[in-house]
């Protein structure tokens, strides 16, 4: 089985729920595993780190 590393940059780091819902999103794909998630306020980014097959990688 081959597995990519995903870790996309988000520009929204001080609302959270919009952020859980991107989390959510992301594992609402079957073969995804999130590996984690950091909130930067003071840049208003955010970083998700997710694992998947490529082609469920795509999907997320």
């Amino acid at each position: 089985m081959q597995l990519v590393e995903c870790v996309p940059n988000f520009s929204e780091g001080r609302n959270r729920d919009v952020v859980d819902n991107v989390v959510a999103a992301i594992q609402s794909v079957k073969g995804v595993k999130v590996l984690d998630r950091e909130m930067d306020p003071d840049h208003n980014r955010s970083v998700v780190t997710f694992i998947a097959e490529p082609d469920k990688a795509g999907m997320a």
